[in-house]
């Protein structure tokens, strides 16, 4: 473990900060009571990799997250047959991923890491995305960083070791903080010390996901106070 506390924690946003699966789950069930709102919703989110990878290949250009999730919403709706929403409707639908609300212990956690540490987002959402999302659930973020200041998609190296960069610092005094290992993996390869935190019910209560720890992290945490506790905040 290394022996000195990072100064800068970056924070993986979708599924580690904010419950989307829930979220878009609200979202969809009041304008369309007659679909399946989870089966909706994990299936947009499915659509989430394939798109970035289009984009790291080369294949798209670079595209916003905000115009990444439409392209998906346009074939998710053909997909449950949803055929009848007015342009409004879709694009309202569209920006239910900036009103997603936080886990329960994310605002406490956060502003008592913020005692001790800079915290930012580290997300391939866009910033207007992040920026709305945090207005609306009052977190505290000391700076937004996203995947469209280094237009590039994580695991892309240049996205993780270009929040040292940003704040002129080496990756070790740096800490990925998220509730999926391959993007702490990522991390790990670029230097950054990595948290893990467990988000078991990130794709709903009936698909529980396995949150075991890997001695590899740096950290392995329950939730954002856990992780405070850990880091003496």
């Amino acid at each position: 473990m290394p022996l000195c506390l990072p100064q800068v924690l970056a924070f993986d946003v979708f599924g580690t900060v904010v419950n989307w699966h829930s979220g878009i789950e609200r979202e969809v069930r009041a304008l369309r009571p007659d679909v399946d709102a989870g089966a909706f919703a994990l299936a947009w989110r499915a659509g989430y990799q394939p798109a970035m990878q289009r984009v790291r290949s080369g294949e798209s250009p670079w595209t916003l997250i905000d115009d990444l999730h439409r392209l998906i919403l346009n074939q998710v709706l053909q997909q449950f047959g949803v055929t009848d929403l007015s342009e409004e409707q879709t694009r309202h639908l569209n920006k239910a991923w900036h009103r997603l609300d936080p886990w329960p212990d994310v605002v406490a956690g956060l502003t008592r890491l913020k005692s001790k540490h800079t915290i930012c987002t580290l997300s391939n959402g866009n910033i207007a995305l992040l920026t709305n999302m945090a207005k609306r659930a009052g977190l505290p973020w000391d700076c937004i960083l996203s995947a469209e200041v280094f237009r590039a998609y994580k695991p892309d190296p240049a996205v993780y070791l270009g929040v040292a960069k940003i704040f002129d610092l080496p990756p070790e005094a740096v800490m990925l903080v998220a509730a999926h290992q391959n993007d702490l993996a990522a991390a790990r390869a670029c230097g950054l010390q990595t948290a893990y935190i467990e988000r078991p019910a990130e794709f709903g209560s009936s698909k529980l996901k396995d949150v075991s720890p890997d001695p590899a992290n740096t950290r392995h945490a329950r939730n954002f106070l856990d992780l405070a506790e850990q880091l003496g905040c």
